[in-house]
């Protein structure tokens, strides 16, 4: 005992303990008031039980499934083709958890009820807190139903499963499993996000089947059981069901080449893939491919929108524990006035996005209903998902520095919120896509113009600067077909900051919204987080970001 006292050179106190489990919806002001608002209280108690396992179990389970990362087996030990990816067993409890409390069906099983898209869209948000890679098999499932309904005796056969509340992740054909998930291709090596320069060929040879030759640069989660794909006929681009496992029972013929060596998104499997004549099921009309998987493109961009603002929400929490146990020159870090500015500023963006996030999936889920609010969602969905993934690599970096060189420690859990960041914005078209697309929906479809304008109209009068933002844009909304592309960011990001602004007004903190008008369109704030108004709601910001009482 003596010699371990004298070698003992300090006592280590002054250190932040782990973040314990906690209850992510519980301590989640912001989300609470947007599911009520956007029409999904019903759905709370389906929520809030998701939300102890995402702030609790899931946290460690995503934490072993980045750790191990999938492995592709493309033979078995008797040299015979497999094509099968190996999962740690926590990627399997992530995937069935998910599954089973309504990440991927619950919208489709309550598609009668006005607002079960906002519950499913509450129920994403947890999980991407979580874990962020399982989420992209998770949102593909999600969102295919409306491409295969294009083919109803596929649908017939295939949605049950689809929408089930069972994971299977056995290497077995999908209609031997009570539940399957499917995955997407339809990036190739020349194409990109030109998907009518792809050269995949698919030849009709009866009984409904194509035989499918060719490639795919980006084939996402590969262990699914289905993928919906592009591939050229004599029509044009057309798009496909294509399953893992032959009709018959066989594996199919396609070859996983290899997985992505990505920057992030590690738990999760992504891989580029030869079709060797490859049986599919064709999808709606020949010819009429990017218009049928642009309906699930649709829906993915909503989860890359929904993702980035419930990475903020994370990074955000991730620093709120942090300062609130750290001391530095004689105080805690939660108490130094210019830390409080900055964490009330990540604050302010994550509500932002996090009502941006919701008000999308109330205009989805009412789409069906309503064709003002479809407008709005086809135009909605890419503004949100170009700025709120835009904002989220700062966000999670500026979270970061509140830990100081902790929060670029792994444990910290931020470098792979950092490294997952930038996914989002160039997944499922990149920042020039969602411009062009927006540009493109208010040049053609004057119903967009109409839902825009009547949207912002909502918080007029509300602050002169969000009214002489809205009105600056509404000149350009006269003739968008005079508007340049190359403005299309600044028409963008204006659209964006006036939409959240209005919500934020909406959502019934009119002094948290005036500074959010303030700082990002008044010019009182800075270039970067910190550079608030004076006499902005720090306070306020701070108590609800996270709740002392209920976060612990």
């Amino acid at each position: 005992m003596r010699t371990l006292l004298r070698f003992s050179t300090h006592v280590v106190d002054n250190q932040p303990p782990p973040l314990a489990a906690h209850d992510a919806f519980a301590t989640d002001t912001a989300l609470r008031e947007a599911l009520a608002r956007e029409g999904g209280a019903w759905g709370e108690p389906e929520v809030a039980a998701y939300g102890k396992l995402a702030g609790g179990e899931l946290r460690e389970c995503a934490r072993l499934a980045n750790a191990h990362r999938p492995q592709l087996r493309t033979h078995d030990r008797y040299g015979q083709r497999i094509d099968e990816v190996e999962f740690h067993p926590a990627y399997h409890r992530l995937m069935a958890c998910a599954i089973e409390h309504g990440v991927t069906g619950f919208a489709w099983r309550h598609a009668e009820r006005p607002g079960a898209h906002v519950v499913r869209a509450a129920l994403m948000y947890l999980h991407y807190q979580a874990d962020q890679g399982s989420a992209c098999p998770l949102t593909m499932t999600y969102a295919c139903v409306p491409a295969l309904r294009h083919a109803p005796e596929l649908a017939q056969s295939w949605l049950p499963r689809i929408v089930a509340p069972h994971y299977d992740g056995r290497h077995v054909p999908a209609w031997d499993k009570p539940g399957n998930t499917i995955g997407m291709g339809m990036t190739e090596k020349q194409g990109g996000s030109d998907v009518r320069a792809n050269t995949t060929r698919a030849t009709p040879i009866g009984d409904g089947l194509y035989e499918l030759v060719g490639h795919k640069w980006f084939f996402s989660a590969p262990m699914s059981d289905a993928f919906l794909v592009t591939a050229q006929t004599e029509a044009g681009t057309t798009c496909f069901l294509l399953p893992r496992y032959a009709p018959d029972g066989s594996r199919n013929a396609l070859r996983l080449q290899r997985l992505k060596d990505k920057l992030g998104d590690w738990s999760n499997a992504s891989s580029e893939v030869e079709f060797a004549g490859a049986l599919a099921w064709r999808v709606g009309a020949e010819g009429r491919g990017i218009a049928t998987i642009l309906e699930m493109v649709g829906l993915t961009r909503q989860d890359c929108l929904l993702g980035s603002a419930a990475l903020m929400r994370q990074a955000l929490v991730l620093a709120l524990h942090h300062v609130r146990h750290r001391r530095a020159f004689g105080a805690l870090l939660l108490d130094q006035p210019l830390m409080r500015a900055v964490l009330a500023d990540l604050a302010m963006e994550s509500e932002a996005a996090t009502a941006l996030a919701f008000r999308v999936a109330s205009a989805v889920d009412a789409g069906a209903r309503d064709p003002r609010e479809a407008a709005f969602a086809r135009v909605a969905t890419a503004i949100g998902k170009y700025w709120v993934c835009k904002r989220a690599p700062g966000f999670v970096n500026e979270a970061q520095e509140c830990l100081g060189g902790t929060g670029y420690i792994e444990e910290s859990e931020l470098p792979r919120l950092y490294r997952q960041a930038p996914v989002n914005s160039i997944w499922e078209g990149s920042g020039n896509i969602q411009c062009l697309d927006v540009l493109r929906a208010l040049q053609r479809e004057s119903e967009c113009v109409q839902a825009l304008t009547e949207e912002l109209a909502m918080a007029r009068g509300e602050h002169s600067a969000l009214d002489a933002a809205a009105a600056e844009i509404g000149m350009a909304l006269t003739v968008p077909t005079d508007f340049a592309p190359e403005r299309a960011r600044w028409l963008v990001e204006r659209l964006a900051l006036c939409l959240q602004a209005g919500l934020l007004f909406r959502g019934g903190h009119a002094e948290i919204a005036a500074a959010f008008c303030a700082s990002r369109l008044q010019g009182a704030g800075g270039l970067t987080y910190g550079v608030l108004p004076a006499g902005a709601p720090i306070d306020a910001l701070l108590a609800r970001a996270w709740p002392e009482t209920a976060a612990g």
